[in-house]
Formats: structure tokens, C-alpha cells, sequence
């Protein structure tokens, strides 16, 4: 298969590397001294150490990357998405479109599969990719597991079965709305979970949060059309785990420093890359009460970060809720 990634950050340039040895892969970036680089370096310095392929071709210039191709994978920030769109034709030709984006676009709070509908709605084979994976885990062969989410089960069925290559493992699915949300929230959820570890608050107040941050997931991605099962897989719970665990975890980054006292706007400055947990957070908790749904760890993640609130005062805000049963409908 032709296939055009569009982004060489971290996570495009890692899918250029396991896709290639399968695929006839061509890496763009908008960027021509991004491009010299990699071109001259073979390596990308958001992923030191790792050699680009060969065969993997590079270049700057979108007609070019396009050409021939029959999979286009859009890996950019969801802020990005709606730009990177407009390079790609109103008519797919036979072209497929995949995205890997997880969050909100800051300005409609809109999901990236609302973005295409609007942007490019002939392009019909389209959907999208997510799950539980750091970029260098998988640019290094490492194991990992993903999930093509489109409305055409017979189409995810078939993209997933054309990516898979071992160590890569590649599941289908029919919930786009189920499988984006949970890679946008457990985002929100990292963030706490980050907070909890920089104050000290143990293995058992994260276990907590995790679970509890998960059913505030649960929640609203059932009222926005989710369902309830994905957010037990792969797109929810697992990458949910990675991110509020792991040491690579961006957005658990951002908790771990804002709980040591840093201002949000330097801990985004120094972090070097997209921590898509900020602004989602603000998209999730308008859309939390748009649809009336409670989700307090979302708040209290905005209070913090928006609004000046201490971590340690948001976290016994929370401690102090009242007691209910575990499984009330529309609560934490």
C-alpha cells in the first residue's frame, strides 16, 4: 500500500518507521528545515536515537506526498488538523483517510471526525487511529496494540488488517465518537493523575483516580453517542493507563509540574511538545455541562489550570464530596 503520513512529529515519523518495512511510506512536514534535517540526519530529534528507514521518503511538499497514494494518516495536533486537511483534495480519488489525532480543536471544541465532516465529506473511507502507544516505544519495534474506529466496519476491518505487522497489532472498530473521546479525556485524567504523584498522595489516591476518572470518561461518552464498551478496551481504559502511569506521558508531565508550584504557561513553554489535556479539558467540562453530566475531576483539573485554584485545595474539594454509591447514574 501508497501511504502518505502527514506530520513528522514524534508519532508520524514512528508510524513512518513500523509501517515501512510493509508499506511504501512518504513523510511530509510543512517545514523545509524540519525536512533537511531528516533528510540529512535520518533521525528525528523528537525521537533521538531512532534511524528513519531508507525507504521512507520525505519531503515538504504535499502534491508530492499525496501522489499515487492510497491511505492518507493525518498524525498532527487536532489544532492542526483543519489545516492539514485543506492540503488534501475535495475528491478522494481512491484514496483512504486515516487521522491519529487526540483532543478537541481549542477553537469548536469540535472532535477531529466533525472536523473531517465538515472539511472534506466525500472523503467517505475515513477514520481513525488511536490507542495506547508512545512514540518511541514504537518507533524502537516495541509492542503495541491500536484501533482503526470508522463507521464502515468492513472498511476499519480491512485498514486495520493491511497496517497490522507484527509487533504492531492493529484491532477494528464501528465507534468513532467512543474512540476519540477516550483518547481526548484520559488526556483531562493524566493531568490529575500527574497532580496526584507530584503532591505525594500515594498508589492508592491515583488508583482512585484512575477508576473514578474513567467513569467520568464513561459518562459523557455516553452522551455524546459512545459506547459504553469502548471505553473498556484499548482507546479507553488502556490508553488511559499508559498516560496516567507512564514516565513518557506528556500530559502527566504537565500534573507533575503544576503540582511542584510551576506556572501553566512554563510548564507548556519548556515541555517541547502538544500536551492536548489543556485545552481539552476546557472542551470537555463546557460539554459536561451542556449535557448535564457530572464530572468533578475534569473541573477540578480547569480550576487548576485556569483558574489559579491550589492542587492541593482542588484535591480536598474532591476528598470532600459527599458519599454515594459507586455506580449512581451521572455522578463521581
Amino acid at each position: 500500500m501508497n501511504v502518505a503520513i502527514l506530520g513528522a512529529g514524534a508519532w508520524g515519523t514512528a508510524l513512518a518507521v513500523a509501517l515501512a518495512a510493509r508499506h511504501r511510506t512518504v513523510l511530509w512536514t510543512r517545514r523545509s528545515e524540519h525536512r533537511e534535517r531528516l533528510v540529512r540526519t535520518r533521525e528525528n530529534p523528537y525521537l533521538p536515537g531512532v534511524a528513519l528507514p531508507a525507504a521512507v521518503a520525505v519531503t515538504d511538499d504535499a502534491a508530492r506526498a499525496l501522489e499515487g497514494c492510497e491511505l492518507v494518516l493525518v498524525v498532527t495536533p487536532t489544532a492542526a488538523l483543519r489545516e492539514t486537511l485543506a492540503r488534501l483534495p475535495a475528491e478522494p480519488a481512491a484514496a483512504a483517510l486515516l487521522w491519529a489525532c487526540k483532543g478537541f480543536e481549542p477553537a469548536t471544541s469540535r472532535l477531529p471526525h466533525e472536523i473531517v465532516a465538515e472539511t472534506r465529506p466525500a472523503w467517505r473511507a475515513a477514520g481513525a487511529l488511536s490507542g495506547p502507544s508512545f512514540a518511541i516505544e514504537v518507533a524502537r519495534g516495541l509492542p503495541a496494540a491500536l484501533t482503526v474506529a470508522a463507521r464502515d466496519a468492513a472498511f476499519a476491518q480491512r485498514i486495520a488488517g493491511a497496517l497490522q505487522h507484527p509487533p504492531l497489532r492493529i484491532y477494528s472498530s464501528g465507534d468513532v465518537v467512543g474512540v476519540e473521546l477516550g483518547g481526548a479525556l484520559k488526556n483531562i485524567m493524566a493531568i490529575a493523575a500527574g497532580i496526584c504523584d507530584g503532591l505525594g498522595l500515594g498508589a492508592n489516591a491515583r488508583a482512585a483516580l484512575i477508576t473514578r476518572g474513567l467513569a467520568e470518561m464513561a459518562r459523557l461518552g455516553a452522551a455524546l453517542g459512545g459506547e459504553p464498551d469502548t471505553f473498556m478496551g484499548l482507546t479507553g481504559l488502556g490508553d488511559l493507563v499508559l498516560t496516567a502511569t507512564g514516565d513518557l506521558s506528556r500530559n502527566r508531565t504537565v500534573g507533575l509540574r503544576v503540582a511542584q508550584g510551576m506556572p501553566i504557561d512554563r510548564v507548556l513553554a519548556e515541555l517541547g511538545h502538544v500536551a492536548e489535556g489543556v485545552p481539552s479539558a476546557r472542551a470537555a467540562a463546557a460539554l459536561a455541562r451542556q449535557h448535564g453530566i457530572d464530572m468533578p475531576i475534569t473541573h477540578a483539573v480547569c480550576a487548576v489550570l485556569f483558574d489559579g485554584l491550589a492542587p492541593a485545595v482542588a484535591v480536598q474539594g474532591l476528598l470532600a464530596r459527599e458519599a454515594r454509591p459507586e455506580q449512581a447514574s451521572g455522578r463521581t
